[in-house]
């Protein structure tokens, strides 16, 4: 099993884990222990449920064209620029 030494806690901070501690009757070293695990847990299953989310999302279009007709559509609705044209202007 790894070993992990922390330095320079805040007094403060150590004070509010060793109560934490107690209440949960554990050592010092055990609570951090358990709040990293708590933390990372939590992160993982929000990511899980973000993960979800997405792929809700995208089964939620439903189109009945087929690949080519949805690709002429994109073709015909892009505007026609002249990004070659020299212009004095700063912004056209």
């Amino acid at each position: 099993m790894a070993n992990l030494q922390v330095r320079d806690i805040d007094n403060r901070l150590y004070e509010s884990l060793k109560r934490r501690a107690e209440l949960e009757h554990r050592s010092v070293s055990q609570e951090v222990v358990m709040i990293i695990e708590n933390h990372l847990k939590r992160d993982n299953l929000e990511s899980e449920l973000q993960t979800l989310e997405f792929l809700k999302l995208t089964n939620s279009w439903h189109d009945n064209k087929n690949a080519k007709d949805i690709i002429s559509d994109i073709r015909s609705s892009r505007s026609r620029n002249n990004r070659s044209r020299i212009t004095d202007e700063l912004f056209d």
